[in-house]
């Protein structure tokens, strides 16, 4: 599989790039980090906004933690998670490189199969 060469070293392991876009690749995953968009959520608000038992949102949560596309911090008995920026934005410019990558490509005779 090739990806392009990243700009920054927070992304050169092809590893992390391809284990956060599969925690992006669940529904449920995508929910939750549309909450976490508003700001930092304790699980317990998590639960009840997703209407998701706590082990289930509690497995979707390690997935993307795992990913480093989220962080944590306990308070209490309660953990709150939030978006981890720096992540998304990594992903953000591999994205941006592939995309800029495929539109400077010329197309040859050969690449147009006709």
């Amino acid at each position: 599989m090739y990806l392009p060469a990243m700009t920054t070293t927070t992304l050169s392991d092809t590893s992390t790039i391809i284990q956060r876009l599969r925690a992006l690749g669940d529904e449920k995953r995508l929910r939750i980090l549309a909450k976490l968009a508003g700001g930092e959520r304790c699980v317990c608000d998590l639960t009840d906004a997703l209407d998701a038992g706590q082990s289930l949102l509690s497995f979707h949560l390690k997935t993307l933690k795992d990913a480093g596309l989220v962080t944590d911090r306990r308070e209490g008995r309660w953990v709150h998670y939030a978006i981890n920026p720096d992540a998304v934005g990594d992903l953000e410019e591999y994205l941006r490189t592939l995309r800029e990558s495929a539109a400077a490509a010329p197309l040859t005779k050969e690449d147009n199969c006709a």
